[in-house]
């Protein structure tokens, strides 16, 4: 990567960040093109070269941008009080991102699609594990917060149930496969 060692730079190369990681979550990978990247970032098409080596380097630093947003909105849910009524809804917003109400099928949809095409990007999977494990802590501590345990692995099949019910939801395709995850969810926690 190229650095950016002015605060313009550092501007332009947070603002291609930025723009990576909007049109990640709006259309998936496929999306990610260096004159989209630019385009949506208002800059130059060259900027995209400059600040970063590779069309895999931005899209790994948009991954990131994302997730970590992610991670903090979380941990920011969880300075709230966690009532055991609202842990299903807490666990669903932390592993399907926060309920988009007027378009929240197609966000997870796309979710997923991101998910699942990190497996062809091998670039991507150390930092798929370590955003995984902080998103394992994370959910961890909601049900602690709410009163609830999870024996060990439980924690993994908690997680397996709700992809479960949102891909078969989206094979079927259910206009709310939050709602088909939640229904699950409450029994298993139950």
């Amino acid at each position: 990567m190229t650095t950016a060692s002015t605060p313009k730079g550092e501007r332009r190369r947070q603002a291609l960040i930025e723009a990576a990681a909007a049109l990640l979550v709006d259309g998936g990978f496929d999306a990610v093109r260096h004159r989209a990247v630019a385009e949506r970032a208002g800059l130059p098409l060259a900027s995209t070269t400059y600040y970063f080596d590779s069309l895999d380097e931005l899209v790994a630093a948009a991954v990131e941008h994302h997730s970590r947003a992610e991670l903090a909105w979380g941990r920011a849910a969880l300075d709230e009080p966690t009532d055991p009524g609202r842990l299903v809804d807490l666990v669903l917003d932390l592993l399907l991102g926060p309920q988009a109400t007027d378009r929240d099928a197609e966000a997870v949809l796309l979710r997923y699609e991101r998910l699942v095409a990190t497996g062809r990007r091998p670039y991507l999977r150390p930092l798929m594990l370590e955003l995984g494990a902080e998103l394992r802590d994370l959910l961890a501590e909601a049900v602690t917060r709410a009163g609830g345990h999870l024996p060990p692995g439980r924690l993994e099949q908690l997680i397996a149930l709700v992809d479960g019910a949102v891909v078969n939801a989206l094979i079927e395709v259910n206009p709310d496969p939050r709602a088909a995850a939640r229904r699950m969810l409450r029994d298993f926690l139950a």
